[in-house]
């Protein structure tokens, strides 16, 4: 990413020109174009020709008595066009021999034009005037030129690390004293750092705010351009940022371009932006450490709509996040999606009040089975939610039901979508594996298999009981012969010291064996 000498020069505006000592021992007067006197101020001009502008580069503040003004009408209203097209930030006229007070001509002309025109009403010494703007803006231009090396140093050495980009946007809002904000470029709100409380009153009433930001109306908003190979994928704003304009301007240019770096870095293997925005807001939604309530502002920034909508918490085992983002996207339907463990994505589906969400999710699963790869994907929802506040526990109902599921020898009969009365006792076993009660039965029940030395007894077990004590289909699935099946089954029997063929003791085993394997994951 480049950046112009204008974007990060740090310059004074013409208001903190204008409250200098030695200006005010002028007794300075505005003019006209008060209402721009917040214009930069790149350099101090003394300047009498009336063809001034031919020696100016934009930004300069233009000192005169007018001596070679005075009496010509023309050639003053001259001296303020050419200041005009030379883009000099201001005027500022000593009032004396030449004009003992403000010339109407210039006043109008410098008015038409838009350019601030200031009156000194006292004799002031331009010399040092001139002298003390200039050291204040070198003075400055010094400050910025460290601060910039600074946060290019730090920001690189922690990509060199290895650090998240996460840890480079705390330091950049560290720097400047305000909340940071990553968008793509919809205004999609892809990642944020600063004070909690600040980033939580920017994200309230983001899209309008980015609008404004947008259009430059905010005060305080920097914004800066992610530019990667040539194409713009996103925007750093520094949000109601309070130091100076130019040094905030440089150091969200230092921050892009670490973002860049670090995304180039990364490769194609890096999850995207919006995965990653995605995984931080259901991620904290589903642990529960954050109120669902504070998680709010960022689901809106995030573009998932929360005003009168019914939620849909999903849980997909062996889902790709892209492929997931990618049909929702040709369904038309608003969710998120992103990756929670190595084989579970979760995807929330935001929808309207007046659709059918049970549709509309079974609809969802048989489109992502179509995709290429995706025929065995396992997709578990939890009931639809019309309150923002009971999603965290949809999402944790629905990654209970997928991990129910898994690894189940009747999940090949289940619905499309599996939802919690679909899953019997081996859902009710999942949700109480981690008791001590369940743990010490299903150790109990299973401890002379646990201790035994033959490990094939115990998957023989788990077939018998999930077949429904089929001793055909046993037999096959392991591919043994039936009295080699027999022989195993009263070996599991007398280890356990249980009748199999009681149908009280074989489902209490069965309940062990599923607690089992639970709490084994």
């Amino acid at each position: 990413m480049t950046t112009t000498r204008e974007s990060w020069e740090p310059a004074l505006s013409v208001r903190q020109v204008l409250a200098l000592e030695r200006v005010l021992a002028g007794q300075p007067e505005v003019v006209a174009g008060a209402g721009l006197l917040d214009r930069p101020v790149r350099w101090v001009h003394v300047a009498e020709a009336a063809d001034v502008g031919v020696m100016l580069s934009g930004g300069e503040m233009v000192l005169t008595t007018g001596v070679l003004l005075a009496g010509d009408e023309d050639r003053q209203t001259e001296y303020i066009r050419s200041l005009h097209r030379a883009e000099a930030a201001a005027v500022v006229l000593g009032l004396g021999r030449a004009f003992p007070a403000p010339p109407d001509v210039m006043r109008r002309t410098a008015e038409r034009c838009g350019l601030p025109m200031v009156v000194l009403h006292r004799p002031s010494p331009f010399a040092e005037l001139t002298e003390e703007v200039q050291s204040r803006l070198l003075r400055r231009k010094y400050a910025a030129v460290s601060l910039s090396e600074a946060v290019r140093t730090e920001l690189t050495g922690l990509i060199t690390a290895g650090a998240p980009v996460q840890r480079l946007l705390d330091e950049v809002a560290r720097h400047a004293g305000c909340p940071v904000v990553v968008t793509n470029l919809a205004h999609r709100v892809l990642a944020t750092a600063g004070a909690r409380a600040a980033v939580d009153d920017v994200l309230r009433d983001w899209e309008r705010i980015a609008r404004q930001a947008g259009a430059g109306a905010a005060d305080g908003w920097i914004r800066a351009e992610l530019t990667c190979r040539g194409e713009r994928w996103g925007r750093l704003v520094l949000c109601g940022h309070r130091g100076d304009r130019a040094a905030g301007r440089l150091l969200a240019d230092r921050a892009a371009e670490a973002l860049v770096l670090h995304r180039m870095l990364g490769g194609p293997a890096m999850p995207s932006w919006e995965e990653q925005s995605a995984r931080s807001l259901l991620t904290d939604l589903a642990g529960g450490a954050v109120p669902a309530r504070q998680l709010l502002p960022r689901a809106r920034a995030a573009g998932l709509p929360v005003n009168r909508r019914v939620f849909v918490p999903l849980a997909v085992r062996d889902g790709d996040p892209a492929r997931l983002d990618r049909v929702l996207r040709l369904l038309g339907l608003p969710g998120l999606a992103a990756r929670l463990t190595d084989d579970t994505t979760a995807v929330l589906l935001s929808l309207a009040r007046d659709q059918d969400a049970r549709a509309l999710t079974d609809h969802f699963a048989a489109r992502l089975r179509t995709e290429p790869g995706a025929a065995g994907t396992v997709v578990a929802a939890a009931d639809a939610r019309t309150l923002w506040d009971d999603v965290p526990a949809g999402l944790r109902e629905a990654q209970h039901v997928a991990d129910a599921v898994t690894g189940s020898a009747a999940a090949r009969d289940l619905p499309p979508v599996v939802r919690l009365r679909d899953i019997h006792l081996r859902g009710l076993v999942r949700l109480l594996r981690d008791d001590p009660h369940v743990q010490s039965f299903a150790e109990r029940e299973l401890d002379g298999l646990l201790r035994g030395p033959d490990e094939d007894l115990l998957p023989v077990l788990r077939t018998y009981l999930a077949t429904g004590r089929n001793k055909s289909r046993t037999a096959q699935l392991h591919h043994v012969s039936r009295p080699a099946l027999y022989r195993r089954l009263e070996a599991i029997q007398a280890r356990l010291g249980v009748d199999l063929d009681d149908f009280e003791q074989a489902a209490s085993v069965h309940i062990a064996l599923l607690a089992h394997d639970a709490q084994q994951g």
